[in-house]
Parts: structure tokens; C-alpha cells; sequence
């Protein structure tokens, strides 16, 4: 008996903790590039781009420099100095391979710390928007491959009025 009590116990307590479970969905990937802000971003990232690669040339050009010196004045220098010249260009060019394979990283890394603060502009507006409306849970649809979803409880347009931005409307199919 005490077993039958217990268990209808126990289904009625997970019942109703299910019960207060709300659930909800979140597209931040299509909030963030709504955002005015990404604009700047993207100049920003652009720009950091175009340092990287006048950082290369100067890079390329003095190896170039270095060549053509090596390859003029091979005759006149003794094996000593011209031991010494190849090792400069062999460190240059290790160098430049070196800053080439970075560079993406670099971009990378100048590209997440940009996006940053937009992702925590989000994330504050998630979060005041489910404790107001008392979402225990909210998936990113992006990353989460979540079959299915009831559009009624999908908070992505509900951030973005929050965050001010304007929610262009798609067509129905």
C-alpha cells in the first residue's frame, strides 16, 4: 500500500514540476544581423582586415628587399655573411608563412570580440523578457537542430522589439 501512495506521490509532484516548465526558442544569429550595430561591426572587422594585410606587405616587401640585396651582392660577401643573409630571409620568410596562417585567427578572434557586446545586449534582453514572462528554458534554434517548434513560443521577434529593432515581415508561402 505504502508503495502504490508513494508512487502516485511521486507522479503527481513530477507532474506538476512539468507543468511550471515553460520552454521557449531564440534565433539570436537572425536578431544579431538585424542589429543596426553589426554595421560597425562589419567596418570594424573590415578595417582590422585591411591592417592585417598592410602589416603582410610590409612583411613581403622587406623580404623582397632582402632578396634582391642577397641576389646582387651574393659575389662580394664571404660565407660567413652570406650564412648570415640566407638565415635572414629563411627567418623572414618563416616569418610571413607564419602571419599568414595566423592572420585567420587573428580575424576570428577580432570578430568575436567585436560581436561580443552584441551578444550580451541579446542575451540581457532574453533574459528579462523570460523572467517576465516565466520561461524556465530557451533553446537557440541556430545551433540546437530542434525538429520542431511552435512559433507561439519563440522569443526572437520579442527580443527585437525589446532591442528596437524593426522586424521586417516575410511572406507566407
Amino acid at each position: 500500500m505504502k508503495k502504490i501512495i508513494l508512487s502516485i506521490l511521486v507522479f503527481i509532484v513530477s507532474f506538476q514540476l512539468s507543468a511550471q516548465s515553460k520552454t521557449g526558442t531564440i534565433d539570436s544569429e537572425y536578431i544579431l544581423s538585424q542589429m543596426p550595430e553589426l554595421t560597425k561591426v562589419q567596418e570594424d572587422l573590415k578595417a582590422y582586415n585591411t591592417k592585417l594585410e598592410g602589416e603582410l606587405k610590409v612583411k613581403v616587401d622587406e623580404y623582397q628587399a632582402k632578396v634582391k640585396e642577397y641576389q646582387e651582392k651574393v659575389a662580394s660577401f664571404t660565407e660567413p655573411m652570406k650564412k648570415t643573409k640566407q638565415e635572414e630571409i629563411i627567418a623572414l620568410e618563416n616569418d610571413i608563412a607564419k602571419f599568414r596562417q595566423n592572420g585567420s585567427q587573428l580575424v576570428q578572434l577580432e570578430q568575436n570580440k567585436l560581436l561580443q557586446p552584441l551578444y550580451k545586449k541579446i542575451g540581457i534582453a532574453l533574459e528579462e523578457i523570460a523572467k517576465n514572462e516565466g520561461y524556465t528554458q530557451v533553446f537557440t534554434i541556430t545551433t540546437s537542430g530542434l525538429a520542431y517548434i511552435d512559433p507561439k513560443y519563440d522569443l526572437t521577434k520579442t527580443v527585437m522589439t525589446k532591442l528596437g529593432i524593426k522586424i521586417e515581415e516575410t511572406p507566407k508561402k
